[in-house]
């Protein structure tokens, strides 16, 4: 019986440019692919409700490719170790493919599986691209399907991580992406059946209440989706990206994070696909390069979700105020842009990146409210859920992170909406209790005059909250706790 190979997916749900099943597919060998589901329980950043309900759109998608090539993808919940362990066992698989992921938890199972299948003496982790050579028993082979390269080839020339961004884009940025790899046409099944779980079975999808109702409407989980996604945008100038890519009014950026983040489509596939259009990507190029960049301080540190790159940070006075807390969450701070963007995130589980930044800041600086808490709460809610990227965005805003200079700079979400949402479009959309009020006063509705307000149909308190904290005074709150910050380091 000719022995099988197993290819474990994980942050890379698809077919092409996949590194691990090209592996697998060149041995000769059938190929069971797989999925594991692992127990929330001990998990410290266990999957979100959003995440969860694409997830299982995700996986049904896969399913489907697969099953055109002949294969069967199969469906296991529990530990990563055991149950490959006890695949290996069933199968008698020689080889586990897998994608390198920068994770801290990945990072550590990778380790436990490698030490679980390979031979007493010969447990050592194979780097990304090399096999692990052991005489007998199972050996894990990880490659890079998640990156765009691998974090500990992009190094200051002192041998370092990069602490600024800046320098980090520039040696990306005289490499290529890597060529592009075509979808299997047929995988070889293996001689012996192996059970799966169902995905119905594993409870991804809300009940009740079902809040996904947004969520379905937006998106196409998948990696048809991601292909469309990427293809719309292409569509579209070139120039108008770098002109309109800050506008939440206006629909000028991919939308492809949450394709990105399970490995619908590769990095490099979109690299190649704005390189072919031709016209001046740079911008675009560069935000997938931020991306990179956030991927690269999570795998040198891996405290990053959890603890402030800068230290001095543990100091920093923030306040106690779950009363603000809940209004940022429900989008209820009577700030409209910020508003907006948290009834973006609920609907739609995905909010435009300018507004990211300015909810954030607001959440941290406004209302001194500690960056750990937005991550969270982004945690849950966004389709895509990144640890890097969340992590590292969070306390880019906060200051605590790579590259946050000015780390005291405090967005004032008035002039943001004002300059990236002139008319109000995206407020309207979002907070319709503001949707007959005149432009000029839409973003900072306390201004306008009360036959204005009555006009509109608004009453402050009422039918829109009161702002939940003076701007002014909230920026200067701010400003003294990092002056407070500064003179304790």
């Amino acid at each position: 019986m000719t022995r099988p190979v197993i290819v474990w997916f994980r942050q890379d749900l698809r077919l092409s440019d996949h590194p691990a099943l090209q592996a697998a597919v060149a041995t000769g060998r059938p190929v069971v692919p797989v999925f594991i589901l692992e127990p929330a329980a001990g998990q410290a950043w266990a999957p979100g409700g959003a995440t969860r309900w694409w997830l299982h759109h995700s996986l049904h998608a896969l399913g489907e490719s697969l099953a055109h090539c002949g294969a069967r993808l199969v469906l296991r919940r529990g530990a990563a170790v055991a149950v490959l362990a006890a695949l290996v066992a069933e199968t008698g698989a020689e080889t586990v493919f897998t994608g390198a992921m920068a994770e801290p938890e990945a990072r550590a199972t990778d380790r436990a599986v490698a030490a679980a299948l390979a031979p007493v003496g010969a447990a050592a982790l194979a780097p990304m691209g090399a096999a692990a050579l052991a005489p007998t028993g199972a050996t894990l082979r990880r490659l890079r399907t998640a990156f765009l390269f691998s974090p500990k080839d992009i190094q200051t020339g002192a041998g370092r991580p990069y602490a600024v961004y800046t320098p980090f884009s520039n040696a990306c940025l005289i490499r290529s992406p890597a060529a592009s790899i075509p979808p299997p046409s047929r995988l070889p099944a293996a001689s012996v059946p192996v059970a799966s779980d169902r995905l119905e079975d594993w409870g991804l999808l809300p009940t009740r209440p079902d809040w996904a109702a947004g969520l379905r409407r937006t998106w196409t989980p998948g990696e048809a989706g991601a292909r469309d996604r990427l293809s719309a945008f292409l569509a579209r100038p070139a120039a108008d990206y770098a002109r309109l890519r800050d506008r939440p009014d206006t629909p000028a950026t991919s939308m492809l994070s949450p394709h990105l983040h399970f490995g619908e489509i590769s990095a490099d596939a979109v690299w190649r696909g704005v390189l072919e259009q031709g016209g001046d990507h740079q911008k675009f190029v560069k935000e997938l390069l931020w991306r990179e960049f956030s991927i690269h301080q999570l795998w040198h540190n891996p405290a990053l979700p959890d603890a402030p790159a800068r230290p001095a940070f543990e100091a920093m006075a923030w306040r106690d105020d779950p009363a603000g807390l809940t209004a940022w969450q429900r989008g209820e701070t009577g700030v409209p842009i910020v508003d907006a963007g948290m009834r973006e995130l609920w609907q739609t589980g995905w909010m435009h990146n300018r507004v990211r930044m300015v909810v954030a800041s607001f959440l941290v600086k406004h209302l001194l409210i500690d960056w750990r808490h937005g991550e969270r709460w982004f945690w849950d809610t966004l389709v895509d859920a990144d640890l890097a990227a969340n992590a590292a965005n969070w306390q880019w805003v906060a200051g605590s992170g790579a590259d946050a200079a000015p780390y005291f700079r405090v967005f004032n979400p008035v002039l943001q909406g004002r300059k990236f949402d002139p008319e109000g479009a995206y407020v309207r959309r979002y907070v319709p209790a503001l949707r007959k009020l005149d432009a000029r006063f839409i973003h900072a509705p306390w201004e306008a005059p009360a036959a204005v307000l009555a006009a509109a149909g608004i009453v402050l308190g009422r039918t829109y909250p009161r702002a939940v904290v003076d701007l002014g005074l909230g920026r200067e709150r701010a400003l003294a706790a990092f002056a407070a910050l500064r003179a304790g380091a």
